[in-house]
Formats: C-alpha cells, structure tokens, sequence
C-alpha cells in the first residue's frame, strides 16, 4: 500500500509472526495470482514486509490483467517484487520459475456473477487448469489453491459451523452458481493433478474476507458498508439482514493461507475463519456504522430478493487450528483497522489531487 500507514505496518507485522514457518520461504520465489486484490495484495505485502527484516529474501512474482495496476498498488518497486500480466483464460507464457504457487485470481463479486457467469467459470477453470500445468512442467515445490467458503452451498438448518468435510448443496441449474460450481471443479483439479501427476497441492477456504484495499467492481455487501461509512452518505441494508456469516480480517487470512503453504498436509483443505467473527449482515452494518458515526438505512420489507441464494455460511477453523494458526482480530477490531487505513488513504489522495491541481 501507497505510503504505509502505522496501523497497516502493524497489521503485516502481526501477520508474519502468525504465519508459522515462514522462515522455509526465505530464498525462495513465489508466485502470487491476484495480487491487486483485498488478499492477493495484503500476501505481497506481507512478503515485502518479510524482505525488509531479513538478508536472504523471498523473490516475489505478482500478477495481475493490468500491469499498471500493479503499478499503482504497490508504488515500492524492489529487487525481488516481479510484476506479471496475467488473463486467466489465456495460456501462459512465463519465463521463470518458481519454487511457491499461491492462486488468488478470479472473480469473486456478485455483479460478476450477474454480468458474466461463462467469463466467471470459464476464468476459474482453464486459468487454474493452465497454473497447474505450469506447476507440473517445472516441478514446483507446492501448490496453494484459493478456494472459496461457498463451496459449501446453500444448507440454512446448520446450527453448527462447516467442516472441511461437509459436501453440502449448490443448485447446478443457476448461473449465480458459477462461483461455487467452478471453485469445486477447482479443487477436484488440484486433486486430480495430485492423483495423476504427483503435485503437492493444497487448498484453503476462506469465509468472507475484509480488509483496506477494495476493487473498485467490488460489490459485496460488507465492501458497500465500508465504502458508504467514508463517504457522506447513509449505510444502506438492501435485505432483512439476517444472513449469518463468518467473517475475517485479511492479516488473519493471509496468516493463515501461509501457515497452510507451509505446514498444511498435501491434498487437504482448510477452512480460513475467526471464531470471534462470526455475526449476521444486519449486525455488521450496524457495527460498521457506529464505529464511522454513520446512520442505517433499513430495508422496509418483510421479504426481498437476495442474489445470494446462501443464507448460513459459518466456517470451522479446527483444522487450521491445529496447524498452530490462531485469529488475532476479532470483528470490531478488524473493522476498526480498516477504517482507519482508508480514511487515511483517502486523505492522502485528496491531497495529492489538491497538490496536482495547484501545479
């Protein structure tokens, strides 16, 4: 992130004293997909962050559609930080190697599941289809599958949280389906390439997950929150809100995701979640607009449409737990930190627009 602030500087410090083993990372390169996005950038980040405390560094490969993109999240060029142009439905032609795979590419919004299911499906499947290709042919050391705590599906009844092995239910006949529906074919790929060709491949799940660097297409209810709490307008709660969830700050997430790298047992999954974080939508809106100071618009209706056909998605961490990885921010925390971390990027682009225009 542009000029880091203290509390995101701390963030990446808690991160990486959270991430078990990732020491065995130093000398090695990695490959990060999606490294503009809420995970994807805090993962490099965090790297950057390792490199900056240590001599024998991780060199990082970060790829994104838009080279300028990267360019304008991580404003700190380095030694070890590549920047890769990468389309997920287009072969690859990299000329490199590395030791690390951690795939985080795709969409993962709902407007992109409205707009363009077959770009949604078709982006999940041949861009992971083609990395594990590319992971087969250069013998990499592992690799990492993002996956999604929607595989899951649609069970309302649960009372308890998802286990890794829970299969549930996600109806085939609905395009909003292209989401969960392509994250499973996914993960019987890394499965099968484990099967077929030997790969050391694992996968994580993670629940719905926050932090301070939003896309601008991002659309998801909790980024709608966020971006209305710093903007002179209404918190806006578009359903009865009753939806549980599990929820989870991204220093937590990516502590998790390479704790799993790390220490993760081949071809298992493991959900990424905070137990201190789970809570219904109406209740994170509600958290969110006391902690900016903001009023709640409600919904005034007794029913409405929710594109979401996923009413309970709380995750079990257990397994990750025993790995060693704990969460260290719980729902208000973690909201705070975000907060707090845009408020002052946006005060800082506001004044560089003013500096510009007085040129």
């Amino acid at each position: 992130m542009k000029n880091l602030n203290k509390i995101y500087q701390g963030d990446l410090k808690t991160a990486l004293a959270n991430s078990l083993q990732i020491e065995q990372l130093a000398g090695k390169s990695i490959l990060v997909t999606g490294a503009t996005g809420t995970i994807g950038s805090f993962l490099v980040d965090e790297f950057l962050e390792y490199n900056k405390l240590h001599q024998n560094k991780i060199e990082i490969f970060a790829t994104s559609r838009s080279l300028e993109h990267l360019q304008n999240v991580f404003q700190e060029q380095s030694a070890e930080l590549h920047f890769i142009e990468f389309n997920n439905q287009q072969p690859i032609k990299f000329d490199f190697q590395v030791d690390y795979i951690i795939h985080n590419a795709g969409n993962a919004y709902p407007s992109a599941f409205k707009q363009d299911p077959v770009g949604t499906i078709m982006g999940n499947t041949m861009g992971t289809y083609n990395l594990l290709q590319y992971a087969h042919q250069n013998k990499i050391k592992r690799f990492l599958y993002v996956s999604s705590g929607e595989i899951y599906g649609q069970e309302a009844d649960l009372t308890t949280g998802f286990n890794e092995d829970y299969t549930g239910h996600v109806e085939p006949l609905s395009s909003r389906s292209c989401y969960p529906n392509s994250k499973r074919v996914c993960e019987t790929l890394c499965a099968s390439f484990a099967e077929q060709y030997h790969l050391d491949i694992v996968v994580v799940r993670p629940c719905h997950t926050y932090g301070p660097r939003i896309t601008d297409n991002d659309n998801r209810a909790h980024v709608q929150f966020l971006k209305a709490a710093l903007q002179d307008a209404e918190i806006t709660l578009k359903s009865q809100g009753k939806q549980l969830r599990s929820y989870c700050y991204v220093a937590d997430c990516a502590a998790g995701i390479i704790t799993t790298l790390l220490k993760g047992q081949t071809n298992y999954a493991y959900n990424i979640a905070n137990s201190s974080s789970v809570t219904t939508l109406k209740n994170l809106a509600e958290t969110i607009a006391k902690l900016a100071g903001k009023k709640i618009e409600y919904c005034k209706l007794e029913q409405t449409r929710n594109d979401s056909p996923i009413q309970h998605q709380v995750l079990s961490a257990a397994r990750l737990e025993k790995l060693g990885w704990q969460g260290k921010y719980d729902l208000v925390l973690g909201l705070q930190h975000t907060l707090s971390i845009m408020q002052q990027e946006e005060l800082e682009e506001s004044a560089r627009e003013i500096k510009t225009a007085s040129l």
